[in-house]
């Protein structure tokens, strides 16, 4: 039987950052996107509305500085090899985001199966930010849904990897889970944790693992 590992990107994947930070490295405005990360955590932000004031804040990224972003971002060790391990299995990896879709669409070229962000607007921004398309908690647990039946899979099948709040309700909805560097809000409700720098570690607490 089959499984289906669902990542997590920002403190996830990437280690102690977010696609916003490092996007924001390249123009410059560190300082700015940290209040806005700030007030998100803190709730004072909606989703959709951190999307509008970071459009806002990036009205002249350009596509290099995307991809600059993303190839200078503190990736962890390993990912290209737990995904070919994952997959050389029979098995399936996908990334689940609230960061833009244009960020993490590129780690389809790392190996992962499916990759999924908020919907943005394209870059360099000339439209406005569609609230409809910007990601929650709750559409990650959707998504994670929408991705077992187009494989042939369930919830008892999935495996989870996350680091906060965000993740918590896929947390709950599988049976395997993985903390990676992460807060209590998932270091508390999760099968295994992981502190470091290296995925194939992480991914080896579950590996082997018998179902749940």
């Amino acid at each position: 039987m089959s499984r289906l590992h669902l990542f997590d990107l920002d403190g996830t994947l990437i280690h102690g950052s977010a696609a916003a930070v490092e996007i924001s490295r390249q123009l410059g405005l560190e300082t700015e996107i940290g209040e806005l990360e700030k007030a998100f955590a803190a709730g004072e932000l909606t989703p959709p509305r951190f999307a509008e004031l970071a459009v806002e804040l990036w009205g002249e990224l350009t596509e290099p500085q995307v991809a600059a972003a993303f190839e200078g971002a503190p990736w962890l060790a390993g990912i290209r090899d737990v995904w070919q391990e994952i997959r050389a299995r029979g098995e399936r990896c996908a990334v689940i985001s609230l960061s833009p879709g244009f960020f993490v669409e590129r780690l389809l070229d790392w190996g992962a199966d499916a990759a999924h962000g908020s919907r943005w607007p394209a870059v360099p921004f000339r439209d406005p930010v569609d609230p409809a398309g910007i990601l929650d908690a709750s559409a990650k647990v959707r998504i994670a849904d929408e991705l077992c039946e187009r494989y042939g899979l369930g919830r008892a099948d999935c495996v989870a990897y996350g680091d906060s709040m965000s993740d918590a309700r896929l947390f709950a909805m599988v049976p395997v889970s993985v903390a990676v560097n992460a807060d209590h809000h998932v270091r508390d409700i999760a099968s295994h944790a992981y502190g470091g720098r290296d995925l194939r570690e992480a991914y080896a607490l579950v590996a082997d693992a018998p179902r749940a």
